[in-house]
C-alpha cells in the first residue's frame, strides 16, 4: 500500500489555496467547506474562511448555480427539472436554484424543447405513431423537460405532420 499521508493546513495556507480553488471555475458552498474540512481545519475557522470568500466574492452560489443551469441548458439541453434536480445534489439553496431557473429565457427553452422533440419523432421513421409519441415523450422527460410542455410539443408536431 502507498504511503498516504494527510496534508493539514494553517488557515492562513488553506485561504490561498481555496482561492486558487474557486478562481479555477464556480464552487457550491458545500464544495468549498468539505474541501476546507479536507485540509485538517476547525469547524470555526472552516465557517471563517467561508465568510471571507463569500466578502471578497471568491464564493457566490448564485453565480454557481446560474452558470450550471445555463451551461447545462445550452451544452447539454437539460431541461428544467434535471437541472433543479442536480443543483440540490450538489445543495445549492432553493432561492438560487429557483433565481438560476428564472435565468432561461422561456423562448430559449421552449425553441430548444422544440427543437430536440422533432429530431427525436423524425429519428423514429419506421415506428408506429404511439410509439413514437410514447417514446419521444420518454426521451424529452429524461432531459428534464415538464410533461405539459411536451404533451404540447408533440401535440404540435403531430398536427404539422397530418397537415403535410
Amino acid at each position: 500500500m502507498g504511503n498516504f499521508q494527510q496534508k493539514f493546513f494553517t488557515p492562513k495556507q488553506a485561504l490561498q489555496k481555496i482561492q486558487h480553488y474557486c478562481s479555477y471555475q464556480e464552487r457550491t458552498h458545500y464544495e468549498v467547506k468539505e474541501k476546507l474540512y479536507s485540509y485538517g481545519l476547525k469547524k470555526n475557522e472552516v465557517e471563517d474562511l467561508l465568510a471571507t470568500l463569500i466578502e471578497t466574492n471568491f464564493l457566490n452560489e448564485e453565480r454557481f448555480a446560474e452558470q450550471f443551469a445555463g451551461g447545462k441548458f445550452r451544452m447539454k439541453k437539460w431541461g428544467k427539472i434535471k437541472i433543479q434536480h442536480e443543483l440540490k445534489l450538489k445543495k445549492v439553496s432553493a432561492r438560487n436554484i429557483q433565481h438560476a431557473l428564472n435565468t432561461i429565457q422561456e423562448d430559449d427553452y421552449l425553441k430548444t424543447l422544440s427543437k430536440l422533440a422533432t429530431i427525436k419523432w423524425n429519428s423514429l421513421k419506421t415506428e408506429h405513431y404511439m410509439s413514437k409519441k410514447v417514446k419521444t415523450t420518454r426521451y424529452l422527460l429524461q432531459k428534464g423537460y415538464e410533461h405539459k410542455y411536451i404533451q404540447n410539443i408533440i401535440t404540435f408536431i403531430i398536427s404539422k405532420n397530418n397537415s403535410n
